[in-house]
């Protein structure tokens, strides 16, 4: 017993679809146009899925139609599509490599592989998936010349005032219907219909020969010279592969009237498919968490002058390469919750950071994140650790820019006074609360900083005496975020008032500082 043959599977399908579609008369007319059967379907309206994933051709639509029983596949036309210039067929070439000859894809099975192809290619690991299309503007030019052109012809037939047209889908959408389940099939990985997946795949159409020729009618040819010249900072004259958002805007600003003087209707037959370039990304994955520096020999970021390292090495590059080895990106960035000097610790809570892993093969998952935590912890040297090491969203980002700017931060600071520290000195500083002072850029940092004055608040002050001396003293603190420890404890030569040495009435000078704690509960 033989299975039924594609022309009876096309009449199960299209069973539901008929009433959406157009008279013969009309689908006969559009085919001879050069309109594809997806775009025909998709124009009437129809989302079934079942109607667009089989390459049925022009006589077979005819003939389930018209419910003959003997169907002649006559073979379908040459040309592309003159609306969809092929997308959807579909039908493209694609350069495989830069400076390689073309690859002609003919099928939505052809297309998946492909990209399947390239993404194990690139050892991606994914859960899930985005799909992005990027379209030239001259489909949807030649999308409105052919409503025009309908609109023309059989305006007042029923069937065109009920619903053609109404209900249509993009090719965007159609292209997404039509290639997502075997993308899915062959990545074994699930289509997340909006852009919340990290992982995107993207399509990028053009056409160069309609493109251009749609850019020479624009109006004023302002945007063509844009174009041109965009072309010309590529290292290209002859094509442009991204869509220009002005040639959208501008036509949606001509009227009818001036779009037929103006374009073909209905659109031109075209013989070259679109030229695709297939890519694939993750958008950044962020690893947050709090670190602690231990050494006063190690800066927060790479420090390199006149090719000389200077420290031993950088919090960056420790924890940045330890999350990099895993995540294996193109590269990584660090950020963090302020900074402090080389020669500063940072103790207690640690200070809340950000590593940025640009398209990450790999999102770690919790065990990864664990090891990762477990290799900077448990070096030998101990130079830096991590607490609270997670996978975070992007919005960390800008909460930890916001709680850099406005959250409290505490600091131990070893001081030396130029006379003995009495009790009325101890009680003298402890008693004051809130203190707003002024600082001026300071003097050390004034080459790489705007010269600004700015006003901070020393929330309180605690002074722990150090046994054996009345001249040396731990200074307890908290401030506003952004202010000054140093500067603040020696004045800076009158450019921080008041200052410890103001307030005492004496030389003042800080031996060492460490950071104590930063408030920032999302880190926690």
């Amino acid at each position: 017993m033989t299975s039924p043959g594609p022309a009876i599977e096309w009449q199960t399908a299209l069973g539901n679809a008929k009433l959406c579609l157009p008279p013969c008369h009309v689908i006969r007319d559009l085919l001879s146009t050069g309109v594809c059967v997806r775009c025909i379907f998709r124009l009437s309206g129809i989302h079934d899925r079942d109607c667009y994933i089989s390459p049925i051709n022009e006589s077979e639509l005819i003939s389930v139609l018209e419910e003959q029983n003997e169907i002649k596949c006559n073979s379908t036309t040459s040309t592309n599509c003159c609306v969809c210039l092929g997308v959807l067929c579909p039908s493209c070439v694609v350069p495989e490599k830069p400076g390689a000859d073309l690859r002609e894809i003919s099928s939505v099975n052809e297309l998946a592989l492909l990209i399947s192809d390239m993404v194990k290619g690139k050892q991606y690991r994914i859960d899930e998936f985005s799909l992005e299309v990027s379209l030239p503007p001259v489909i949807t030019a030649n999308e409105r010349a052919l409503r025009l052109y309908l609109k023309q012809k059989y305006e007042k037939e029923q069937w065109f005032k009920d619903s053609f047209l109404h209900d249509h889908m993009s090719v965007k959408d159609t292209l997404k219907l039509v290639l997502n389940a075997s993308l899915e099939n062959y990545l074994a990985v699930q289509n997340v219909e909006t852009l919340s997946s990290s992982f995107r795949i993207r399509l990028t159409y053009s056409h160069s020969e309609t493109s251009q020729k749609l850019q020479s009618m624009l109006p004023n040819g302002h945007d063509s010279k844009k174009r041109e010249r965009g072309s010309r900072e590529n290292g290209s004259s002859k094509n442009c592969n991204v869509p220009d958002a002005s040639a959208y805007r501008v036509l949606e600003l001509i009227e009818d009237q001036n779009f037929c003087a103006q374009f073909q209707v209905p659109p031109g037959k075209v013989d070259k498919p679109c030229q695709l370039v297939v890519a694939c990304y993750r958008t950044p994955t962020y690893i947050g968490g709090r670190y602690l520096k231990y050494s006063r020999n190690v800066s927060q970021s790479r420090w390199i002058i006149d090719d000389e390292r200077m420290g031993e090495t950088s919090v960056e590059e420790i924890i940045g390469e330890n999350v990099h080895q895993i995540c294996q990106g193109d590269g990584y960035k660090f950020h963090s919750a302020g900074r402090e000097d080389i020669d500063v610790r940072m103790l207690g809570s640690g200070r809340p950071f950000l590593v940025e892993v640009s398209n990450s093969r790999i999102v770690p998952s919790s065990t990864e994140i664990e090891q990762i935590s477990d290799k900077i912890n448990h070096t030998d040297k101990k130079l830096v650790g991590v607490k609270n090491l997670k996978l975070v969203g992007a919005e960390a980002w800008d909460l930890m820019r916001e709680g850099e700017a406005e959250k409290q931060k505490q600091y131990a600071a070893l001081v030396w006074i130029s006379r003995p520290l009495n009790v009325d000195d101890v009680c003298n500083l402890t008693s004051l609360k809130n203190m707003e002072i002024s600082q001026k850029t300071p003097i050390r940092v004034l080459h790489r900083r705007s010269p600004l004055e700015r006003s901070k608040v020393i929330h309180w002050m605690k002074i722990e005496k150090v046994e054996g001396t009345t001249q040396y003293f731990l200074l307890h603190l908290c401030t506003q975020a952004g202010t000054y420890i140093k500067e603040f404890v020696h004045g800076d030569l009158g450019r921080t008032h008041p200052s410890i040495g103001s307030i005492l009435g004496c030389r003042a000078e800080i031996l060492q500082l460490d950071v104590t704690d930063v408030k920032m509960d999302y880190f926690d």
